[in-house]
């Protein structure tokens, strides 16, 4: 029961429990008043069957691909079941579908299962990365004038930026999903590896292709390696020979994407 003088946090509960699990409420007269063409059990009704479809558009929203290789019927019957079991406890939708991509991958008779967890795994970075704080972004130009010394820089990446590396081509078959023309093939769902760098710059967010050795490059930046110990522990395990020059390269490029936070000045002048 839910007598009218709850303090709010345990009204807010019940109504959660009556709208999202469908409890029928006997005293839902003592607590939510009749308008003048519905009774109070009509307007809670009204609640109740707007949560799936809310829940449906938020996760639709963010995860265009999956709903795309899924189809309609079985993507709404997914949203069903994980809504089910991951009811939304946040102020906000935009935390709705962490857990989605586990919950696929744990779910028996979804199509392409081992897949469609991966695609989600991708769109969910897509979304974490797009609600991320913002962040000064390293200066290239003051690393420019380092020299030598910027090998033993440690830098850390941005909030908003996801490292990832998948099984399957699914930064391939998203970009597929959103090309205009409807008459785009799209990648044939076969094992692959790829990895994937996401982040956002300007309000929005990107997607780089990594080559293996430019994904263990970043991985050991991002676990706290010098710049001098991420090059020499990616050249030790790659097996092709790799220039210096690839390196800088490659440094250059995600400098000036704004993937880096910003150094503290002491650190860059005295190179540690």
């Amino acid at each position: 029961m839910a007598p009218p003088d709850l303090p709010l946090d345990r009204l807010q509960r019940w109504m959660q429990d009556v709208v999202v699990r469908d409890r029928r409420a006997k005293d839902v007269d003592q607590v939510i008043l009749p308008s003048r063409t519905l009774t109070a059990p009509e307007r809670l009704e009204i609640y109740h069957r707007m949560y799936p479809i809310r829940m449906r558009e938020a996760l639709e929203s963010d995860y265009p691909g999956l709903r795309h290789f899924l189809g309609d019927e079985a993507f709404d019957d997914l949203v069903q079941r994980y809504v089910a079991a991951h009811p939304s406890r946040s102020y906000t939708l935009n935390r709705l579908g962490d857990h989605l991509a586990d919950f696929i991958a744990r779910s028996a008779g979804l199509r392409r299962g081992a897949f469609c967890a991966e695609l989600a795994r991708l769109e969910h970075a897509i979304a974490v990365v797009f609600d991320a704080p913002e962040n000064p972004v390293l200066d290239g130009a003051v690393v420019a004038e380092m020299g030598e010394a910027v090998a033993d820089l440690r830098l850390r990446p941005i909030d908003a930026f996801r490292l990832l590396q998948f099984r399957y081509p699914v930064g391939a078959y998203l970009d597929s999903v959103r090309d205009d023309d409807e008459s785009h093939d799209h990648p044939r769902v076969a094992l692959k590896n790829t990895w994937i760098a996401v982040f956002r710059r300007d309000y929005s967010v990107q997607r780089l292709d990594l080559e293996k050795e430019q994904y263990s490059l970043l991985e050991a930046l991002q676990g706290g390696a010098t710049l001098g110990e991420a090059v020499l522990a990616t050249m030790r395990r790659s097996r092709r020979a790799l220039a210096p020059e690839e390196f800088f390269r490659w440094f250059r490029r995600w400098t000036a994407a704004g993937i880096f936070r910003a150094t503290d000045s002491d650190t860059l002048s005295s190179g540690l």
